[in-house]
């Protein structure tokens, strides 16, 4: 006979921090964990804010949101939220000049050749189009249009995704009320101390400032900036990014919903960093994320509000960071989510994605009490990779550009930047090829859409395509025809809104 091995499952996981962050972790948790043998504990304080300045997303939120069984339409009537088809780059590659990254792919494929490259081909024979015109998430954005994506692949409205802007606070209230009613308790309280296992080091409890003391199994550090776990405790050590992306400052206003209420964020480039525009039901999110080293705070607020489309609803509030990473996002029996794990500037929305892979690759590492070293291991490498694939897709913004206006554009157009990214950047340039080492979490169609939105021109196009006896301008032309007439066909997304999940007026 097998003797019996007591279990060495967890039995007490303390979530540090609420926020969006810590309310996505304790509400995924109690969602995954529905057997009650294991306590989730969310420690927070009133005291202290919340950054909160991730209004908009990136479509793997709704797979996250649909796990948690969440109604979409409740959700975004909870969040004041609206819908996303993608995001436009203004002054970017050049001054006055624009560009859309759109979810989802351009076209319908409809030959071995990528379509991309039957448009270069069209390009470089005297054709007139732009990228931007053969995506179905542009023609309709363009218009202020929104109605879901189909299934049907020979539909061009099955070419397009979607995700959503909404009011970070109001979600991380909606995902609480989720995580309590599913047993998780809330305490409330303010962290002055941190007490590790003598033996080996592991957190074995916080202090709260009025005495009471919190033991767990696991900890989750959702503390923001600060890391009070990951990094005043652990001492887990910090990697800088801040030589490829030299911004380090942001001032963020709410302003009066605009007249113009798109269906996509918006990311204006300035002389010293760039502009976040951001339209949910209620309000609109703005924000000026710069680097102090060529503007001052009060230029930079000034800068903010002058490009502001609506009056400004509060005074402009600072924040500050350095962008990069912990070393290791799980240290001991502490996992870092959110702000505590790290910061990728919001340029492509990523900050809640972040939140959710790290919540998704815990579930898949879960650890029991004796803290595997090899899943400990694999979940940092998983993590590494990610953050570092979506580095380079930030820095590559700010590398193409031919922008010689300012100290900034100017530092940026000359930087060294990490090999693997001038791998992709040589490949493409060279015949529009878009390589990867696997696993990104921005596709082609990201890729595509930035290197030509800022004029990384392919020398040529791909040979095969001169091969393939398609006509591909046509098909091309075709599509494109049918995008707009689908597009004038969809409802406005105020229309849309009002007709499916409009918010009551705050």
């Amino acid at each position: 006979m097998t003797a019996h091995t007591p279990s060495r499952a967890l039995r007490s996981i303390v979530i540090v921090g609420g926020g969006s962050a810590g309310w996505m972790a304790a509400a995924s948790l109690a969602t995954a964990l529905a057997s009650r043998r294991c306590t989730i504990t969310l420690i927070e304080s009133n005291e202290i804010g919340t950054v909160g300045v991730g209004e908009a997303t990136i479509p793997p939120i709704r797979t996250f949101n649909q796990t948690l069984g969440l109604d979409e339409a409740e959700f975004l009537r909870r969040t004041q939220g609206s819908f996303k088809l993608g995001i436009q780059f203004v002054n970017w590659g050049r001054q006055g000049q624009r560009y859309f990254h759109p979810f989802g792919p351009h076209g319908v494929a409809f030959d071995y050749a990528p379509l991309h490259q039957h448009w270069l081909k069209s390009r470089h024979e005297g054709g007139s189009t732009d990228l931007d015109d053969h995506s179905m998430a542009w023609a309709a954005a363009r218009l202020n249009r929104f109605a879901p994506p189909l299934a049907d692949p020979r539909d061009v409205r099955s070419t397009y995704d979607y995700a959503y802007h909404f009011d970070a606070g109001l979600y991380a209230r909606f995902l609480r009320e989720v995580a309590e009613a599913r047993g998780v308790q809330r305490i409330e309280g303010r962290i002055d101390g941190v007490l590790l296992r003598p033996d080996d080091g592991h957190v074995d409890r916080v202090k709260l400032a009025d005495g009471r003391e919190i033991g767990g199994d696991f900890f989750i550090d959702c503390s923001g900036f600060r890391g009070l776990l990951i990094e005043e405790a652990l001492q887990t050590g910090y990697e800088n990014w801040s030589h490829w992306l030299p911004c380090d400052r942001a001032m963020a206003v709410p302003s009066a919903r605009g007249a113009d209420f798109t269906p996509y964020t918006r990311s204006t480039a300035h002389a010293a960093g760039w502009q976040w525009r951001i339209p949910l039901q209620h309000r609109t999110g703005n924000g000026h994320v710069y680097c102090s080293r060529f503007i001052s705070d009060d230029e930079a607020a000034a800068t903010l509000l002058a490009h502001l489309d609506a009056p400004a609803q509060a005074t402009p509030r600072a924040l500050r960071f350095t962008t990069g990473r912990r070393r290791q996002f799980w240290h001991r029996n502490v996992v870092a989510l959110g702000l505590a794990s790290g910061f990728m500037e919001p340029l492509e929305s990523t900050s809640l994605h972040l939140v959710q892979s790290g919540i998704s690759r815990l579930l898949a590492l879960f650890p029991d009490r004796d803290f595997d070293p090899p899943t400990i291991a694999e979940y940092n490498r998983i993590g590494i990779q990610e953050w570092e694939r979506i580095r380079d897709f930030l820095i590559l913004h700010y590398k193409l550009t031919e922008r010689q206006d300012s100290e900034l554009w100017r530092y940026c157009a000359a930087m060294p930047i990490p090999d693997t990214l001038q791998w992709k950047i040589d490949h493409f340039r060279r015949s529009g090829r878009l390589v990867s080492e696997g696993n990104d979490l921005f596709g082609n169609a990201s890729w595509l859409a930035v290197h030509i939105g800022q004029f990384n021109w392919p020398e040529r196009h791909d040979p095969l395509v001169d091969l393939r006896g398609v006509d591909g301008a046509a098909m091309l032309e075709r599509q494109r025809l049918a995008m707009q007439q689908t597009a004038a066909a969809m409802p406005s997304h105020q229309d849309f809104i009002e007709r499916h999940c409009r918010a009551p007026a705050p």
